[in-house]
């Protein structure tokens, strides 16, 4: 039939009426309008497929939204592609998800569903500091940007101010976090292949520091300092909980009332809030009790044994300990974690056996089944030797110028009514 017979008037198309069943009416060239029983009019374009050759219906809009004109428009477009041996639909349904990548798979966009993973993977003060780290130093500058668009040298370009300052572990922890959030976007077909997989290798690499920590002979010094300090009395508690239990900071600010059993002398940390993700049991010493005791009034009643002073529904930060060392004049000489590394020195310089002290330090066992054969023998092993070292402490401070000290000396004077 010539197409001239069966071409569609505006007329025409609007005073089509629905039917009992859908009808089509014809322009010609491939464009149909497909009037629906429900009222509804939609235009398609009808062809084969350049390559299969199989039929295809592909949808131009509804009428009116789409005109006539509009509509014929699309047809023209959609026969030229088949005339380069392109499916219109493929070709369209390309650009659409162009532009989608362009508004919904943003550098932002694609770095939040990676954190949802992998805050579940880490330690709620790592997350947060990753979290941190991303706003302040890449969203401002990559937020909306397209991860598609994201190039090695913008990134590189990015960070070079923080590596002129000397911040380059900055800039490796970046670099690292960067290249995770890529590889997630290949896994998640959003890209086709990481652009930033080699960046790391053009800063320059941060010296490794060890942590600042006391010789054991000023072990005194410290605990002088604790009792003389102008801190409150949380953050006290807080100093010397972490060097008796040789916890890491963030393990020691985060501790709950609910993971302490007073009758076992025991603190269970869970998981979720140990570095290397495994269950963490610390025997309580008589003088780590104490500090409990001491606490108790400030605390008891709430979820954390060390409350936040602004919000004390939430736990100390856990770098409170750090910043008080510094008031205290021990900057560039003690950081908090540099505790563990003083009771570690002081544990073996005393021959306690250095397989108990890793574990106390929660540092992993290789060997997994052992380790987990043996976690209830370790817990009963290790007790003597945490009693032997918080007597240590208690006669650096010179036997009362210490919180439990303090505490333990009260405790004596009261008979108990139990």
């Amino acid at each position: 039939m010539c197409a001239q017979a069966t071409r569609l008037s505006e007329l025409k198309v609007k005073s089509a009426k629905p039917a009992e069943k859908d009808y089509v009416l014809f322009d010609g060239g491939g464009l149909q309008m497909r009037v629906r029983s429900n009222g509804s009019k939609l235009w398609n374009f009808n062809y084969r497929h350049p390559v299969t050759k199989k039929r295809i219906n592909m949808g131009l809009g509804t009428f009116p939204e789409v005109s006539l004109a509009q509509a014929r428009k699309g047809s023209v477009e959609a026969r030229e592609a088949l005339a380069h041996g392109i499916d219109p639909k493929e070709k369209r349904d390309a650009l659409l998800q162009a532009k989608q990548a362009a508004t919904e798979h943003t550098f932002q966009n694609v770095a939040t569903s990676w954190y949802e993973l992998k805050k579940d993977a880490v330690t709620p003060a790592y997350a947060e500091d990753i979290w941190r780290s991303l706003t302040l130093h890449i969203f401002p500058d990559l937020s909306s940007t397209p991860i598609s668009a994201i190039s090695a040298p913008q990134v590189i370009n990015l960070l070079r101010p923080l590596e002129t300052k000397g911040s380059l572990e900055t800039v490796k922890r970046l670099t690292q976090r960067l290249n995770e959030i890529m590889t997630y976007g290949v896994n998640s077909g959003l890209i086709h292949a990481n652009p930033l997989s080699g960046i790391r290798s053009v800063f320059k690499k941060p010296k490794k520091k060890n942590m600042a920590a006391l010789p054991p002979n000023e072990l005194k010094e410290l605990m002088v300092a604790i009792a003389n300090a102008s801190i409150k009395r949380t953050t006290r508690c807080l100093i010397e909980w972490q060097l008796h239990t040789m916890t890491r900071p963030v393990e020691a600010a985060t501790t709950r009332w609910t993971d302490i059993d007073i009758e076992k002398k025991i603190w269970t940390i869970p998981a979720e809030r140990m570095k290397k993700r495994r269950t963490h049991i610390v025997p309580l010493t008589e003088q780590a009790l104490a500090l409990l005791e001491a606490i108790k009034p400030y605390s008891g009643h709430r979820e954390y044994v060390f409350p936040a002073d602004r919000n004390p529904r939430t736990h100390c930060n856990s770098q409170t300990a750090n910043m008080a060392l510094k008031r205290m004049g021990f900057e560039g000489r003690l950081v908090s974690h540099g505790m563990r590394s003083m009771a570690s020195t002081i544990l073996n310089e005393h021959g306690w056996d250095p397989e108990l002290i890793e574990v106390a330090l929660a540092h992993v066992d290789k060997d997994e089944v052992r380790s987990a054969y043996n976690r209830a023998d370790y817990i009963e092993r290790r007790r003597p030797m945490m009693a032997w070292w918080s007597e240590h402490i208690k006669e650096a401070a010179t036997g009362n110028l210490s919180v439990s000290a303090i505490q333990e000396n009260r405790d004596r004077k009261v008979v108990s009514i139990r």
